[in-house]
């Protein structure tokens, strides 16, 4: 039976191979490295991204965005761009602060031909559908350097579209605002099928026209300022002439009122004396006034008397007036407290406190002294 030789081993093969095996998995590794770097990116957020085939049959921009993440594609066939879908923010102006510092302001022109500048701000995002139309019409995807060339033309044309069917001072004043949402409206219809949204649209600062045409638009405003000043006067000239016609016939009407009272009040005082009067005229018959007479007299007889005593003596034939007693009955009736109280009319028919005029003509048949004056006897 054959003896088999032992197997040597030689350290020195055993360590090449080791190396040969690391540097192998180290070739295999930076490959990889390499083909992952290479076939796959990431789209930031507030980014769309377009897949752009470069060879085949189908060669041209996806249709379909992709979304935000980490994408794989074959950089031999395929592109990936990027689209920000944030708002940006361009401003075209004059000023050398702000922007660039050339002029890039907006000149645009009236109805009258009258060229106004103006420095415009715009906000602006593009919708994310409409990303691969959008590169696929311009093959840009800085909307900054779109913004400077595309859509500034499209807001200089809007803007001349809209203003030249506008006066230059409706413009310059109470205008304006309806002229930026004129433009609004008409720049948005020439945007919106490329996927560009306007979120602002404004005018920065005042505009500017020419010295002149300033200066007459000027002049305008003042004087319509001072027209409006006028007319405001003269409102409030004519309110302070009402308000003073006004407090005058409230007073004069104050005046009738009080006057129409005090002359009242004197015409029921003085029918009240008159029918007092008349009450006693009528009561003083002979009988009374004898009365009377005695009541007062002293008891002294007249130092020289050649006859005999005298005596207060009335008719008494004059005491059957039955017309006096009749009227005053009347009168003592319409002053009873259940005449005044708005009781029933008196039987002569006159209403209690009827007037002067009543009285008269009732008391015509009493004018008549209810007796002759008293005289001595003989």
């Amino acid at each position: 039976m054959a003896k088999i030789p032992p197997i040597k081993f030689s350290p020195a093969g055993g360590v090449a191979g080791a190396a040969r095996r690391v540097a192998l998995g180290l070739v295999l590794l930076v490959a990889t490295l390499f083909v992952a770097c290479t076939t796959v990116t990431r789209i930031d957020a507030a980014h769309v991204g377009i897949r752009v085939k470069l060879a085949g049959s189908s060669r041209g921009v996806d249709d379909i965005p992709v979304v935000t993440g980490w994408v794989f594609y074959n950089p031999l066939t395929e592109q990936i761009v990027q689209f920000p879908t944030s708002v940006q923010n361009v401003v075209w102006t004059s000023s050398a602060h702000e922007g660039r510092t050339v002029d890039e302001s907006i000149t645009f022109s009236s109805s009258e031909g009258v060229n106004v500048g103006a420095d415009i701000g715009m906000s602006f995002h593009i919708e994310p559908d409409k990303a691969p139309h959008l590169y696929l019409r311009f093959r840009e995807n800085d909307l900054m350097r779109l913004a400077d060339r595309y859509v500034r033309n499209a807001v200089r044309e809007s803007f001349n579209a809209v203003a030249s069917k506008m006066p230059v001072q409706e413009i310059y004043g109470s205008g304006k605002t309806k002229l930026i949402q004129d433009v609004t409206r008409e720049l948005a219809q020439v945007l919106d099928k490329d996927g560009i949204r306007i979120d602002q649209l404004t005018i920065n600062g005042a505009l500017r026209l020419p010295e002149n045409v300033a200066a007459a638009i000027n002049q305008a405003m003042e004087a319509t300022q001072k027209s409006i000043q006028a007319e405001n006067r003269v409102r409030q000239v004519r309110a302070e002439a009402d308000q003073a016609i006004a407090t005058a016939r409230g007073a004069a009407e104050s005046a009738r009122e009080r006057a129409r009272g005090e002359a009242d009040a004197l015409l029921i005082r003085a029918r009240a004396e008159a029918k007092a009067n008349t009450i006693i005229r009528l009561s003083a018959t002979p009988a009374v006034l004898q009365y009377r007479a005695l009541e007062r007299w002293n008891g002294r007889l007249p130092a020289m008397n050649q006859g005999p005593l005298p005596m207060l003596t009335f008719d008494m034939k004059s005491a059957l007036d039955k017309d006096a007693e009749q009227k005053l009955a009347e009168l003592l009736e319409e002053t009873a407290p259940g005449a005044e109280a708005g009781g029933a009319a008196p039987a002569g028919g006159a209403a209690p406190g009827a007037g002067g005029d009543g009285d008269e003509t009732s008391a015509k048949p009493a004018e008549k002294p209810a007796g002759k004056a008293p005289a001595a006897t003989p």
